[in-house]
């Protein structure tokens, strides 16, 4: 079911378990796009989006000739995928280490940096991680990725994400020690569900 360029990446990768975890993310995927746009899922052409910051072909994934925007996003043994009629981005994370944590807090927009500043050193990692989530969930939708700084669009380290202008944020739920978010583009200030 999948394609030339996905077989070769599932190849590249040196650990067995992270074969697995590509292949299932990419067939369930196809599955469920073809489901969706009614085509066999072997059928589904993928092309990249132009960036909005360079404007070369390594945006956001999309298909070939269909409406229907997606994102996927695994980790560990969680994969998330979204669907909508409008650009939306997931992300899912497993929770660093708290060494690992102060590493990223360091790289987040000021006021985030200064929200897990105020945690006590507990709590830390869980808002790094629901924090970064978030951003990636978003940087994805935009089909920038980490081609914007993380220290440039707020979205927050709180129960509550915060929304960047057109953007609707979204913790999803997840299995205990993850953290996951969907951002989805809102057309004319209206939320997409």
């Amino acid at each position: 079911m999948l394609d030339p360029a996905e077989r070769a990446r599932c190849r590249g990768f040196a650990r067995p378990s992270d074969r697995d975890r590509y292949r299932v993310a990419h067939v369930a995927l196809r599955r469920l796009l073809g489901t969706y746009l009614q085509r066999d899922p072997a059928a589904v052409r993928f092309v990249q989006e132009p960036c909005p910051g360079c404007g070369a072909p390594h945006g956001r994934p999309a298909v070939h000739g269909a409406p229907l925007h997606f994102s996927l996003s695994h980790a560990g043994d969680a994969v998330l995928l979204a669907f909508a009629d409008a650009p939306v981005g997931v992300d899912i994370e497993e929770e660093p280490s708290a060494e690992v944590a102060a590493e990223v807090a360091a790289m987040l927009h000021p006021a985030e940096r200064a929200e897990v500043a105020g945690l006590p050193l507990p709590a830390r990692p869980s808002a790094v991680n629901r924090c970064w989530a978030r951003k990636e969930a978003y940087l994805k939708g935009v089909g920038i990725g980490l081609g914007e700084d993380p220290s440039v669009t707020y979205v927050g380290t709180g129960p509550t994400p915060g929304s960047p202008d057109a953007w609707i944020l979204t913790d999803v739920a997840c299995p205990p020690g993850y953290a996951a978010a969907c951002a989805v583009r809102t057309r004319l200030g209206d939320c997409l569900r």
